[in-house]
């Protein structure tokens, strides 16, 4: 579906179902120069299991209008602007790594507006090498392939991919080159500059998961501990083995973590 947000149309995946006032709704954020295709696996099962869905394209992003928030807190306050041009006055939100931070930032700041929280692949603070950071700038497709190196675990470098004949780390390659030029620059000097994680935590009210990854190099599942200390409602569950793309190299695990987290829209 479409919505106008601050003068530009953005993209939202609903799982193919239409919005049913009755239901509640969960907000899914994706990370650095991806969009809302690396929530498939979960967006259309939420979606047809009692919850209306919106899996984004933040601005700047896959089908979406507009440029990418220049830092943490405007991603946050722009994802309070969907819930405006939504008509939705709480709502969960699902964000992974820099979506996470962003989702936790709008958690912390406008906590009227968040029922509960789930981070995947997160940590307070997510610093990016300089490198790394100038050839995004600078867009160079090697900023993509060092990210998706890194960001996959092992597991996913050899395969393992749920459906037969289609390669993760391929997705993942395809889905940061077709980035627009400067959105994963923009994406990672967001997440660099970010340094205001745990202030955010400690003003969270609702219930939060962290779901981390054992195999994790980008965002160490150990590095999330600060989190778990400073959010006054919040558990931990890590999947052995897996990257940061947790949803996508474990895609059940993330789906049945967030069900059991989430609960029963009806």
């Amino acid at each position: 579906m479409w919505i106008d947000v601050e003068n530009a149309r953005v993209f939202a995946q609903t799982g193919g179902q239409s919005f049913d006032s009755r239901k509640q709704s969960v907000v899914l954020i994706h990370g650095a120069g991806m969009d809302q295709t690396v929530w498939q696996q979960q967006s259309r099962y939420l979606a047809h299991h009692g919850w209306n869905v919106f899996a984004i394209d933040m601005p700047g992003h896959g089908a979406s209008e507009g440029s990418a928030p220049d830092s943490v807190r405007a991603g946050a306050e722009w994802v309070v602007s969907l819930l405006d041009a939504l008509d939705l006055p709480r709502v969960s939100l699902v964000g992974h790594s820099l979506g996470a931070l962003m989702s936790l930032e709008a958690a912390g700041r406008f906590a009227e507006r968040v029922d509960k929280l789930a981070l995947l692949g997160v940590s307070a603070e997510m610093p990016v090498h300089q490198d790394l950071l100038d050839a995004a700038k600078a867009n160079e497709p090697i900023a993509g392939e060092l990210i998706v190196g890194w960001g996959f675990g092992k597991q996913a470098h050899r395969g393992g991919n749920i459906a037969p004949g289609m390669w993760m780390m391929g997705g993942g390659n395809r889905l940061l080159q077709n980035a627009r030029p400067g959105v994963l620059g923009a994406d990672l000097a967001a997440a660099n500059a970010y340094e205001h994680g745990i202030d955010a935590a400690k003003t969270v009210q609702c219930p939060t998961l962290l779901l981390l990854g054992a195999a994790d190099r980008m965002t160490p599942a150990k590095s999330a501990a600060v989190l778990q200390e400073a959010i006054a409602d919040c558990r931990t569950e890590i999947l052995p083995g897996v990257g940061h793309m947790i949803m996508v190299e474990a895609p059940r695990e993330t789906l049945r973590t967030l069900v059991g987290f989430l609960g029963k829209s009806e």
